[in-house]
């Protein structure tokens, strides 16, 4: 469905405005996210860090996101996306503001606690104004649209940051940047409502979103959640693919710089064109099986089929390590990102696909977990891969290959799509 279609014109477009917000802010994250990474190698080269110490800061900012991803799906649960967008973005740019007064490794590690604790709680928000705003048939092209803000920041990031740098120094690019996210929090503030509450929302527009079937708000254990096959599918997926998304977020710039002798001043067209390429990627990906549903596909089938194309496009980024030219690396780790987000947008459907609402914040959170337990592996593994080995090479071929085990992984244990009932989570 586009937005052109006389259908989006007479049921309404409120819901696409929210997404828009949901966008926004999603890039506004992904450019505070990537201000350090665009700036390792300055600072490195200012302060003596070692490839074990900013493996360290990156390590301990994903573990505080995965502690604080599990916090936030329960904040989100019971308090619901506006509260939860509000504590989230409200912590995340206290501490990234806070980046501009550290200058060591473990100063950094320090601050990057809390930014982790804060980011950690904007997708379960967003995915809960998802499914608050949206129908599953609408479901994961808007987490494909909104998701596609990820990688507007990642763009966004390396023109503005070398910028700011050069005009006022590097602690004024977390400034400006932390300001940015700032007024968008006020502007959420003012304008985000549930459906219901929505002034000016027609009838038509709440029908659809309110299609699905309603279930009440209600509390459920981590241990039941932990028993069905569906939970684990989700967190298996997520541990498995997290790690290729941080390490590209984290690390492409020492690559391209090392690889290919890329400075400050020149990172931003090839992480230009690598997250254009990802933005791309989130939308087809979402739309993809959208279309497949609209086509009369089931909703298992249809996801399955669209992250199996993804996986598949992930597979040349193994050769990236050998690519001849730096344009040709980035058309191939573009498209690998672009491979990515169009598999996470189907997969970050699985939890409202399947469970209740007033359940799929809390699976957004184990999976959050999850995916930050194996950032955190990955992490430190690639210092200690750039640390002895120097080359990029095995960590490009696990980026390949994650995508096929993961989605083999998610078919074994839910090869149908089976919804789990609220009688299950209550043990009935």
């Amino acid at each position: 469905m586009t937005f052109s279609e006389p259908h989006v014109a007479r049921v309404g477009y409120v819901r696409w405005f929210i997404c828009a917000m949901l966008f926004f802010v999603v890039a506004l994250n992904y450019v505070d996210r990537q201000v350090l990474s665009v700036l390792k190698p300055t600072l490195q080269g200012l302060y003596g860090w070692s490839e074990t110490g900013y493996g360290d800061v990156v390590f301990w900012f994903q573990a505080a996101y995965g502690v604080g991803y599990v916090i936030f799906g329960r904040i989100v649960d019971r308090f619901g996306a506006k509260v939860g967008a509000t504590l989230a973005v409200s912590v995340w740019t206290i501490a990234h503001i806070a980046h501009a007064f550290v200058r060591t490794t473990a100063g950094f590690t320090w601050v990057r606690i809390p930014m982790g604790l804060g980011e950690s709680g904007l997708f379960p928000s967003t995915i809960a104004a998802t499914t608050e705003w949206f129908p599953k048939k609408e479901r994961a092209l808007a987490i494909g649209i909104f998701n596609a803000g990820s990688n507007v920041g990642a763009i966004v990031a390396p023109i503005i940051v070398p910028v700011i740098t050069i005009l006022w120094g590097w602690q004024a690019a977390f400034i400006i940047t932390g300001l940015l996210t700032v007024i968008w929090l006020a502007v959420w503030l003012i304008w985000y409502r549930t459906p219901r509450q929505y002034r000016g929302l027609k009838p038509t527009e709440l029908t659809l979103i309110e299609s699905d079937p309603q279930e009440p708000q209600r509390p459920v254990a981590w241990i039941t959640l932990l028993k069905t096959r569906q939970t684990w599918a989700y967190i298996l997926g997520r541990f498995l693919i997290d790690p290729v998304w941080w390490t590209f977020l984290f690390w492409l710039p020492d690559f391209f710089s090392k690889r290919y002798g890329v400075d400050l001043k020149h990172y931003g067209p090839p992480l230009v064109a690598i997250y254009i390429m990802a933005d791309i990627g989130s939308v087809l990906g979402g739309w993809r099986s959208s279309n497949l549903i609209k086509r009369g596909f089931g909703l298992g089938r249809a996801r399955k089929i669209a992250m199996l194309t993804c996986a598949v496009c992930a597979l040349p980024v193994a050769f990236a390590m050998y690519a001849g030219s730096l344009w040709l690396a980035v058309a191939i780790i573009g498209l690998a990102c672009a491979a990515h987000q169009g598999f996470s947008a189907n997969l970050f459907a699985l939890p409202s696909d399947l469970f209740p609402r007033w359940a799929s914040g809390s699976i957004l959170g184990l999976g959050g977990l999850s995916g930050a337990l194996g950032g955190m592996l990955m992490s430190k593994f690639a210092a200690n891969v750039l640390q002895t080995v120097g080359s990029y090479t095995p960590i490009f071929v696990f980026a390949s290959l994650a995508y096929l085990f993961a989605l083999l992984v998610i078919h074994l244990i839910v090869p149908r799509y089976a919804l789990v009932t609220p009688a299950q989570l209550s043990g009935k």
